[in-house]
């Protein structure tokens, strides 16, 4: 893996129609920021070559919605995504060979590999601090890694900047 893209799903419904959370689909607005996203991404020069989605719905359906800039990515549906930890994450994203990953899944888990990676490659207090206090539905960040395996920050990209309102 050379890039990696951790991407939060799109805002979702309070309640899914059993009363669960697995099945929380996104609002509309959920669903116009994933393709804001998606099309962010692309227009910054992403292409993922793999897509690792959690199976859960509100995931699901962000996908579809970025999917849609990146029509050629190969798509990996990730059951263990639903509450993995961040290092689960990690360790199967480190498992795919070279190119580009994205992950669309759930928090905590992608906030906290994001400021992990910030951190592990010496990113500003600043930047690892905003990222920290910030990381709503519909929100991508970015990562390069270099020969050693070092991540680099290469875009972050909330929803609300791109012409969506996000969700807070």
């Amino acid at each position: 893996m050379e890039r990696l893209i951790l991407m939060r799903h799109g805002a979702a419904e309070r309640r899914g129609p059993t009363g669960g959370d697995f099945d929380r689909a996104l609002t509309p607005q959920g669903r116009i920021d994933a393709v804001l996203i998606g099309e962010a991404l692309a227009k910054a020069g992403f292409s993922p070559d793999l897509a690792l989605v959690s199976e859960a719905r509100r995931a699901q359906e962000t996908w579809a919605g970025a999917n849609e800039a990146f029509p050629t990515a190969r798509v990996e549906n990730r059951a263990d995504f639903y509450s993995a930890s961040s290092q689960t994450v990690l360790s199967v994203v480190e498992e795919q060979g070279p190119g580009t990953v994205i992950v669309v899944g759930h928090n905590p888990t992608l906030q906290d590999l994001a400021v992990g990676l910030l951190k592990a490659g010496g990113a500003s207090p600043a930047l690892i601090a905003r990222v920290e206090m910030r990381f709503p539905p519909a929100t991508a960040v970015a990562f390069n890694f270099d020969e050693a395996g070092r991540p680099q920050l290469d875009g972050l990209f909330y929803a609300a900047d791109h012409g969506g309102r996000g969700a807070e």
